[in-house]
C-alpha cells in the first residue's frame, strides 16, 4: 500500500507542477514565432528555457521530499552554463532521464533530446517539447526502408535542421548512440558484443558534430547504473522502489578531427569515427561492469555516500 500511496502522491505533484508551468512556457514560446525582432526571439528562447529549467528544478525537490532513492552523481564538478556540451549517456528506462536531470539541471545548459515523433502526441509534455524545440525523429521499420529506401536519411536531415537551432543559444544535447532502451532481448537479436549495451550508432552523433563541433566544450560521458538485479521503470522511481541512482560524469575533450570530415561520403572518415564510438562503447560497458561490482560489495567497502540524498562531486 505505501509504494501506491508515494506514487500517486508524487504523481500528484508533478502534475500540479506540469500544469502551473505549461501556460507561461506556450506563452513565451508564442511570443519566439511572433516577435519579429532577432534580439526579442532571443530572448524568448532563454525564458522557455528558463521555464524547463524551473520545473526540472521542482520536481527535484519533490523527488527529495518524498522518495528514499539516493542519487550517486559522481564527476561534472567543473561544468558551467556559458557553453555548449554533447552528452553520450547508455539507455535502460525513462528512469535514465531524471536521472540526466539530477546531475545537470542548472549546472549545464538546459538538455535537448532527440525524440521519437510519437512522443509530440503526450498530453501537455508534447506541447513543451514542441516549445522548447526537441527534435522529433521518424523511426521507420526495416520493412518500410526496404520499399521506401528514400526514408532512409529523413533522421539525418532532421538532425541538421535542428543543430542549426542549437547554435544560436548554449545547449546540452543528448545522444542516445544505443537509439532505443537496452533490455536483454534487444541484446540477443543484436548479437551484441557488449554486456550491459546495445551496439552503438555512428551516423547521428556524426551529424551532432559536425554542425556543433566548434561550439562544444566537452563530451560528457554519462554512465548509469542501477544496482540490483532489474532495471526499474518509472512507476517504480515514483513509488519509491528504487533506492540507488549511479550517475558517473567523465568530461573528455574533443579532438577536432572528429568534425572535420564528412561522414557520408568519406569513407576513411566514417571508419574513423566509427572506431573513437566504438572504444567509447568498450571503455563504457567496462565501467558498467565496475560500478555494478562495486555496488554489490558489502557496505563497509563501497564507495562512501555523503550526507542526504544526492552525493556530488565524488569519484569512484
Amino acid at each position: 500500500m505505501r509504494p501506491l500511496l508515494t506514487g500517486l502522491s508524487v504523481t500528484l505533484l508533478l502534475l500540479l507542477n506540469t500544469l502551473s508551468l505549461i501556460g507561461p512556457l506556450l506563452l513565451i514560446a508564442l511570443g519566439k514565432f511572433m516577435l519579429p525582432g532577432k534580439a526579442q526571439k532571443a530572448a524568448c528562447s532563454r525564458g522557455v528555457m528558463w521555464v524547463a529549467e524551473t520545473w526540472a528544478e521542482l520536481n527535484k525537490r519533490i523527488f527529495a521530499a518524498l522518495l528514499p532513492t539516493v542519487w550517486d552523481i559522481r564527476g561534472g564538478a567543473e561544468l558551467r552554463r556559458d557553453t555548449s556540451y554533447l552528452v553520450i549517456s547508455n539507455h535502460q528506462s525513462w528512469v535514465d532521464i531524471p536521472a540526466l536531470v539530477q546531475a545537470l539541471n542548472r549546472k549545464a545548459p538546459y538538455f535537448k533530446f532527440f525524440l521519437k515523433q510519437q512522443l509530440i502526441w503526450v498530453p501537455l509534455l508534447g506541447l513543451a517539447f514542441w516549445a522548447l524545440d526537441y527534435p522529433f525523429m521518424k523511426r521507420h521499420s526495416k520493412a518500410l526502408l526496404a520499399k521506401h529506401p528514400e526514408l532512409a536519411g529523413e533522421d539525418l536531415e532532421i538532425t541538421k535542421r535542428a543543430c542549426a537551432k542549437f547554435k544560436e543559444l548554449p545547449v546540452t544535447v543528448v545522444n542516445y548512440l544505443e537509439g532505443t532502451r537496452f533490455t536483454p532481448a534487444k541484446q540477443a537479436a543484436q548479437g551484441s558484443p557488449y554486456r550491459y549495451l546495445l551496439k552503438p550508432k555512428a551516423g547521428g552523433v556524426a551529424f551532432v558534430l559536425a554542425a556543433l563541433g566548434e561550439r562544444l566544450d566537452a563530451v560528457l560521458d554519462v554512465t548509469l547504473v542501477y544496482p540490483g538485479a532489474r532495471i526499474p521503470g518509472f512507476w517504480g522511481l515514483i513509488s519509491g522502489q528504487v533506492p540507488k541512482v549511479i550517475v558517473d560524469i567523465q568530461t573528455r575533450a574533443l579532438d577536432p578531427a572528429l568534425w572535420q570530415g564528412d561522414y557520408q561520403n568519406d569513407a576513411q572518415f566514417r571508419q574513423y569515427l566509427q572506431a573513437w564510438v566504438s572504444r567509447l562503447w568498450d571503455e563504457k560497458d567496462a565501467r558498467i561492469a565496475a560500478l555494478r561490482d562495486e555496488a554489490q560489495r558489502p557496505t563497509g567497502s563501497q564507495h562512501a555516500p555523503g550526507r542526504g540524498k544526492t552525493n556530488e562531486g565524488a569519484r569512484a
